[in-house]
């Protein structure tokens, strides 16, 4: 088991220090998979049995708009952030659950955004985080 603490820190700090994009929110960091593209985007996190407690992805789209996500054949259930161009929180969809039915909702944003974060569920509960925080975004 300490083996596997030791790897499991190691290949953390590598990713940090490697410069791989990563985001701050409520103190803590998470290193971010960037999906800019329409196919990353509509791809997402499907398909995933587990996620690791320090990443996310996040969703950078070309300008703010209002904002919706669903969970069709997400397996993981997920905190849905939106932020505004400003990269304050201006919605959040929390304890998101994985659809299981043909016709799954969508959850769509209380305000215009334009970067979109997808952390574990329970996440933002965990930090504190609420409407009008701030996420610090490193692409480096």
């Amino acid at each position: 088991m300490r083996f596997f603490l030791y790897v499991l820190m190691f290949t953390i700090s590598t990713a940090c220090a490697s410069g791989e994009p990563s985001v701050e929110l409520g103190g803590k960091s998470f290193v971010v998979e960037i999906a800019d593209s329409s196919e990353e985007q509509a791809l997402g996190l499907m398909f995933r049995d587990s996620m690791s407690p320090d990443q996310g992805m996040l969703f950078i789209f070309p300008h703010e708009a209002p904002r919706s996500f669903w969970m069709k054949n997400t397996r993981i259930s997920l905190d849905i952030m939106y932020f505004d161009e400003d990269l304050i929180l201006v919605s959040i969809s929390a304890d998101t659950q994985p659809c299981r039915v043909r016709r799954c909702p969508s959850y769509p944003s209380i305000a215009p955004a334009k970067y979109v974060l997808e952390l574990n569920a329970g996440t933002a509960a965990e930090l504190g985080v609420g409407l009008g925080d701030k996420l610090i975004l490193t692409l480096e």
